[in-house]
């Protein structure tokens, strides 16, 4: 829009990232300093925002980072992190209908009976979590595949 007095009302979106809002004053150094410029940016309209947790595609606990902020921000929607889609896939039984998971095991059953699946196996949910294996051994074995070898890369000691 090339004139601006035509907007009736005008949008900025501000994102400082480390900015938080807390009530509690120990170890806060943003509620304990002098912020002249926050403090007259908040005297006018303002929303506070949840950066945690399902609110922007995590489990429930997890903190966010500025990536999964910013990706939620940016599409203007919740994102859901890959073991969030996953956590609803499996909690909602829809790993049966993966199409790639059901090719997978046609593929097997037509072929020597065997299924073979590699990755990492861990029960921190950063990169992998241990029941997303389960759940693929009960599928596959809803499937009807008669032979599953599991090759499985740990991350712990």
């Amino acid at each position: 829009m090339a004139n601006n007095d035509k907007v009736a009302n005008k949008v900025c979106l501000i994102v400082i990232d480390g900015w938080g809002i807390s009530a509690d004053s120990y170890g806060n150094a943003i509620l304990n300093a002098k912020t002249p410029v926050m403090d007259k940016l908040c005297s006018g309209n303002w929303a506070q925002i949840e950066a945690h947790g399902l609110h922007v595609g995590l489990p429930e606990g997890l903190m966010g980072n500025s990536e999964v902020g910013h990706l939620n921000i940016g599409a203007g929607r919740v994102v859901y992190q890959d073991i969030v889609r996953i956590n609803l896939a499996v909690k909602n039984n829809q790993l049966v209908k993966n199409e790639n998971l059901i090719d997978a095991c046609n593929r097997a059953k037509n072929g020597n009976g065997r299924l073979h699946l590699a990755g990492l196996v861990s029960d921190g949910g950063v990169h992998s979590h241990i029941d997303h294996m389960f759940a693929l051994i009960k599928a596959i074995k809803e499937l009807g595949v008669p032979e599953l070898y599991l090759h499985f890369y740990g991350d712990r000691p």
